[in-house]
């Protein structure tokens, strides 16, 4: 990477050499091959299940809220990747998950990280692997601990894989109880595959990249984790600039430093800096958003120049990226789509102009999100469209947490005389918190008028 491209920042701790692993060859060996080979089973029913369409999907919702109390739009996001149009098989996966010891709230953390488990056969596949794994003396309490933070260690095939990644997973949650960060293995082949990703997770581990964010690497087969010189170098760019090990962000700016070659990152600086951004906007840019570097020079320049086709001048660009360089992720017809969208609801062009300058995001959101926030808050509260382009930011607010439970207690402050017969301001009702709400709104009323504010708040709403 170009020396003269890269912040001056605090060093990392050399690494040591000759790491002092201490468990055997025997405990790693093809773990990881076969990890990567593990899925076919379970996906080949998957595929059959996505054919089961709009029916399958809706029944696998109300499932997920029903049997594992999951909000609703926790479900419908696990929905995209499983369904299924009756209970049997689930009801059995859960039901074997309790009877092993696995909590309520383990079972819904499994299937919020894991949700194929949900369609796998529990009596031949599910229940054999729980029962191996008990026989090699795991406690109950390690066993759903272990499996809770790592279920996809259930997909894996063979006995001997299942095992040994059962033992990575083990030695490195009793490394972080006991904090001591012992290697696990002296004995891999030096160089090879196996011991650079051994030896590289648990040096992101003794920097204190959190387990949840450690595992994910462990398991994957992305090559930040495979190389040796390269890692090193990488690793240390990203502790220099300030990240901080214990956040999603250090291992997103680890693998887009590792994935860019010097004369990538060069080019991408050029684009940039052609749009008017210095070398340090662009590294405190990355600091806020890891990505955006790592996209094509392609990519950025149809970005840009979409929005200068909906009306923003360059500066304006320049403006809206910085406030949200994620825009980068919408691509040229994404961001026409969008324009299209506003323009079709009733508001010019000058206006779509307006809300994209005040709140970047709303060019990412689907067509469908915003025509329901917009239809509600003008047909059903009477708040009228300009309101929106002055306060863009009720586009990003959830339905079910914010927007339709507090709209519906002015509507009942209303229909009582209460509030007089102004709607009060969109940003007094939706821009603060839920405590602020609650002392504008409802708890200067009598006693019995406040319960019934307070029951119509929490009725359909999802905390």
């Amino acid at each position: 990477m170009c020396s003269s491209l890269i912040p001056h920042g605090k060093r990392l701790v050399q690494f040591q050499k000759g790491h002092n692993f201490s468990v055997s060859v025997k405990l790693f060996q093809n773990v990881f091959s076969a990890f990567s080979n593990s899925f076919s089973s379970v996906a080949s029913s998957h595929d059959v299940s996505i054919r089961d369409g709009r029916k399958g999907n809706n029944f696998t919702v109300s499932y997920l809220i029903d049997s594992l109390g999951l909000t609703k739009k926790l479900a419908e996001s696990i929905s995209i990747k499983v369904r299924f149009e009756n209970k049997a098989n689930p009801d059995s996966v859960l039901s074997l998950l309790r009877s092993h010891g696995f909590t309520d709230s383990q079972i819904s953390n499994i299937i919020t990280d894991y949700p194929l488990l949900l369609i796998a056969d529990a009596e031949n596949s599910l229940g054999p692997k729980l029962k191996l794994l008990q026989s090699r003396g795991a406690s109950s309490s390690e066993l759903t601990e272990i499996v809770s933070k790592v279920p996809k260690i259930l997909a894996m095939k063979g006995d001997k894989s299942i095992s040994r990644y059962y033992d990575i997973v083990k030695e490195i949650v009793e490394a972080d109880k006991s904090s001591k960060f012992e290697k696990l293995c002296h004995s891999l082949p030096e160089g090879s595959k196996q011991e650079n990703k051994i030896r590289n997770v648990l040096v992101l581990r003794e920097l204190g990249v959190p387990q949840r964010l450690l595992f994910s690497l462990l398991i994957s087969n992305h090559h930040v984790c495979c190389g040796k010189e390269k890692f090193e170098e990488s690793l240390e760019k990203v502790v220099g600039m300030g990240f901080d090990p214990t956040t999603p962000k250090f291992v997103e700016a680890l693998c887009i430093v590792y994935g860019l070659s010097d004369k990538r990152l060069e080019e991408n600086f050029n684009v940039y800096k052609r749009f008017g951004l210095t070398v340090n906007d662009i590294w405190e840019l990355f600091k806020k958003c890891p990505a955006f570097l790592g996209y094509s020079e392609n990519r950025i320049i149809q970005t840009f120049e979409a929005l200068k086709r909906c009306g923003l001048c360059e500066d304006e660009v320049m403006s809206v990226f910085k406030k949200n360089p994620l825009c980068l992720r919408a691509s040229e017809q994404q961001i026409l789509n969008s324009m299209e969208t506003f323009i079709g609801l009733g508001f010019s062009r000058d206006e779509f102009v307006m809300m994209v300058k005040r709140f970047p995001q709303c060019i990412g959101y689907s067509a469908e999100m915003v025509k329901k926030k917009t239809e509600f808050v003008v047909k059903k509260m009477n708040w009228p469209l300009k309101v929106i382009t002055l306060f863009p930011q009720v586009l990003g607010y959830s339905m079910e947490k914010r927007i339709v439970p507090r709209c519906n207690v002015i509507k009942a402050l209303m229909s009582k005389g209460s509030l007089g017969s102004e709607l009060p301001p969109m940003p007094s009702v939706l821009a603060c918190t839920d405590q602020t709400f609650l002392n504008r709104y409802v708890v200067e009323h009598d006693e019995k008028l406040v319960l019934e504010l307070m029951a119509i708040f929490n009725q359909d709403r999802i905390s």
